[in-house]
């Protein structure tokens, strides 16, 4: 993988040049003339127009995820989910199809459950860890197959591989959501993706004070619909924002392996406790897709670290209340410990029943392990988990 601790390309200014990029927030670009304005639009020569159509903080900061994918001609977009608006309704139009992992983020699916239907395409989600359950989802129609490397929140891993071939068959494009495992543990890409894409909010960008989406496909003509699409239905990224997520970029791989390895701790530590039912880390070998991690993210678990406690919604609220220090909180990426109850946020639009055949019940958590000292995290846990056990007796 290409080293991603390099500083970027900025602008020379007389014998030396800034160490830091510097913040562009100029909305438009002023051009010496009407064919130079051309030249512009045309591709012949380079320069900026107006910021919704691009400007060079989000250039800098695509550039930098690009090289992390092996990809190039990457977009920074003002969210996750604008990435993944981009491409399914950049690509595709009323009478496509488009197939999804069934555990795919909450708002992604509500986007295929909601959104693209009343617009005149279908929508189908599948197993993605079964590729006979993909298969026999798609239809003559599918355009396109969308699926997380690593599916939130129940940690399961998809089939890359399998689905990557099966598209590849069938004529269908594959996009990848790669936010959960990052480049640091997987290039999807590599795997046959046609489409990579992230929500920067997470662990790339990794502080908590941005908001922003990449995506990049291999053939320059999907990209460029995208581009397109993005440009037109203002899906445009703050140059503030990206200045801030290029900075977070620098210590990327620090905070990627520290928060992994005191996930592996901590979901070891959780294993062993009175009134957990359910540890889910792709490390473990009791996990449902143990071995499938293991060959397609080389070993590596990443950062998350999901989890079920006994008693409901009682045991889960007296959990909460009693982890002090943890922030109890739908994101995940910050350099503190953050913790989700999905069935009262990402996935609350899911009927229970929905839910529970996902996995996911009223004692669910999912953790986004931050950078703490990992003895003090284990004994925050421990005070919740006695909490979680006095509320379900």
């Amino acid at each position: 993988m290409k080293k991603t601790l390099q500083r970027p390309q900025v602008p020379v200014i007389g014998v030396s040049h800034p160490v830091v990029s510097p913040i562009m927030p100029s909305v438009v670009y002023a051009s010496e003339s009407p064919d130079a304005l051309d030249a512009q639009y045309d591709g012949r020569a380079q320069g900026y127009t107006y910021a919704r159509e691009g400007h060079p903080n989000a250039d800098l900061l695509a550039r930098r995820i690009d090289a992390m994918e092996g990809l190039e001609g990457g977009i920074v977009l003002g969210s996750g989910m604008a990435a993944v608006t981009a491409v399914l309704m950049g690509l595709c139009r009323a009478g496509d199809h488009v197939l999804g992992g069934n555990q795919l983020y909450g708002r992604s699916m509500r986007l295929m459950g909601e959104e693209l239907p009343r617009l005149g395409i279908a929508t189908t989600l599948a197993d993605p860890t079964d590729v006979a359950a993909m298969a026999a989802a798609l239809r003559p129609e599918t355009k396109l197959v969308l699926i997380e490397v690593v599916s939130n929140p129940t940690l399961r891993i998809a089939d890359l591989d399998g689905i990557a071939a099966l598209c590849a068959e069938r004529g269908v494009l594959l996009a990848v959501d790669n936010t959960f495992t990052t480049p640091s543990a997987i290039r999807p890409a590599e795997h046959g993706a046609d489409i990579v894409l992230h929500s920067v909010t997470k662990l790339l960008a990794g502080h908590s004070d941005v908001t922003l989406g990449w995506v990049a496909a291999r053939d320059p003509g999907i990209a460029e619909r995208m581009r397109v699409f993005a440009v037109t239905t203002g899906l445009t990224a703050s140059p503030f924002d990206c200045w801030l997520a290029e900075r977070g970029l620098v210590s990327f791989d620090l905070r990627f392996a520290r928060t992994q390895e005191t996930a592996e701790r901590l979901a070891a530590h959780l294993a062993g406790q009175q009134g957990v039912t359910r540890v889910l880390y792709p490390t473990r070998p009791d996990h449902p897709d143990a071995a499938r991690a293991q060959g397609l993210l080389r070993g590596q678990g990443c950062n998350m670290v999901s989890f079920e406690i006994e008693g409901g919604r009682a045991a889960a609220n007296a959990f909460a209340r009693a982890a002090e220090g943890i922030a109890f909180a739908p994101t995940l990426g910050d350099v503190g410990t953050t913790l989700s109850h999905p069935a009262s946020s990402s996935h609350r639009a899911l009927s229970p029943e929905a839910r529970a055949a996902n996995g996911i019940s009223e004692g669910f958590f999912r953790v986004s392990v931050g950078l703490e000292e990992p003895q003090a995290l284990l004994a925050v846990f421990d005070r919740g988990l006695e909490a979680a056990r006095a509320a379900a007796d």
